[in-house]
């Protein structure tokens, strides 16, 4: 039977100081990461759908660059390689976040141009009957019913860009897989940490599924009646 030894982990008070400073910085680099990759996803996905080309082209490459390379490969450039380009470097952290913002606004772009591409047209046309202009239409009809109908995977989305956020521990953001690596390379209980670090994510998963579906049903009350 094996030796577990889980009081290796709580009776050092670093240890279980790393752990909350890194649940911390990933419940924070998400939050901040979702915020504005959902802005910018939003605007990806109005471009995308511009009758100018000049917007429309670049946002639907830009879109499908980002959704085609791999996360750990632009987090590598945007720590590495724009310090290289513009001879200044940010901290760490604040190019994780950029990575990330940059990286998810792009999956955001699709969920939400979904939804949008799924509104009702004859709502569309019912808007314009009324005299309503295209930004009113926008913000009264179209977004409204795009936002309601793909929450669910907005939230999904939400949930995988946390999970996601380990990765950036590979250019030392103390987050809580960096939290769990500096742990196990101290008390080489590795086992136990990873297991507690599994047990963290998924708990942290769930709660923000529970908060975010609560909230889903606060926001679009009328959704499930229509």
């Amino acid at each position: 039977m094996a030796d577990l030894r889980f009081y290796e982990i709580w009776r050092e008070a670093v240890f279980v100081d790393k752990l909350l400073w890194g649940v911390l910085t990933s419940v924070s680099l998400t939050v901040l990461a979702c915020a504005v990759g959902l802005a910018f996803g939003l605007a990806l996905a109005l471009a995308r759908r511009s009758v100018f080309a000049v917007l429309r082209l670049p946002a639907a490459g830009y879109v499908e660059t980002v959704r085609n390379t791999p996360l750990i490969v632009q987090l590598f450039f945007i720590c590495f390689g724009l310090p290289t380009l513009l001879d200044y470097r940010w901290p760490f952290f604040v190019s994780a976040l950029f990575a990330l913002c940059l990286n998810f606004a792009a999956y955001y772009a699709e969920i939400i141009g979904a939804g949008l591409d799924n509104v009702n047209k004859g709502q569309l046309e019912a808007g314009r009957a009324l005299g309503l202009t295209k930004r009113e239409i926008l913000g009264r009809v179209s977004l409204p019913q795009a936002a309601a109908g793909v929450y669910p995977s907005l939230v999904s989305q939400f949930i995988f860009l946390f999970l996601t956020t380990g990765i950036i521990s590979e250019v030392g953001v103390e987050d809580l897989t960096w939290a769990g690596r500096y742990i196990a390379d101290r008390n080489f209980r590795d086992f136990e940490v990873f297991l507690l670090l599994a047990v963290l994510y998924a708990g942290l998963a769930v709660f923000f599924r529970a908060v975010l579906t609560a909230a889903g049903k606060a926001l679009f009350p009328w959704w499930r009646e229509t």
